[in-house]
């Protein structure tokens, strides 16, 4: 670990207003509506134009890859940002899984081989996703899926880290090739 010396940034000059976007850009990454509302309050900042459009759908979505509905997920994504997840196989292929892993998470072992051999086959012919397939295969051996040595795909922080990801993916589209955004328009 590299020693943290303060004297080297003693004569650092902070700017004030970048700070405050920072924290701003922090809020609206994660969808702390009322909050970054608040702070735009407080601090008297100009409120950025369309900072808020799209950011209760995001959350909807976040909520949604969470709590173990990775399709209505899948569903309000293409509805915001049509064609980001045929874009984005990695991602789409992230959230399948979730949905294969909510469905024996649920018992629901014969509803998830017929899910597995549509859905998730087909990322197959990429050797990419060999491994990660069989990993999610592999949990089919268990009565118990999350006893089984695969069971860290079946924890809340592997989901956080897809919800993560989907979340940065739709930031990242220019707000103006947001479908709900262009209703507003």
């Amino acid at each position: 670990m590299m020693d943290f010396d303060p004297k080297l940034y003693e004569n650092v000059a902070i700017n004030d207003a970048d700070v405050r976007n920072i924290v701003l850009s922090y809020l609206v990454h994660n969808c702390f509506k009322e909050t970054a509302e608040a702070f735009i309050s407080c601090t008297g900042m100009n409120q950025p134009a369309n900072y808020l459009v799209d950011m209760d759908l995001r959350k909807s979505i976040f909520i949604f890859a969470m709590e173990g509905n990775a399709l209505k997920a899948m569903e309000l994504t293409e509805h915001l940002t049509p064609n980001l997840l045929e874009e984005e196989n990695d991602l789409r292929f992230d959230l399948l899984s979730l949905h294969f892993v909510d469905l024996l998470s649920s018992r629901k072992f014969t509803e998830a081989l017929e899910f597995a051999q549509t859905k998730l086959a087909p990322f197959g012919k990429s050797p990419k996703y060999m491994q990660k397939l069989e990993d999610f295969m592999a949990l089919l051996a268990y009565d118990e899926p999350d006893c089984s040595p695969m069971f860290h795909l079946m924890r809340s922080d592997y989901r956080q880290t897809i919800a993560d990801n989907l979340n940065q993916a739709i930031l990242v589209i220019p707000q103006w090739k947001h479908s709900y955004s262009k209703r507003l328009l």
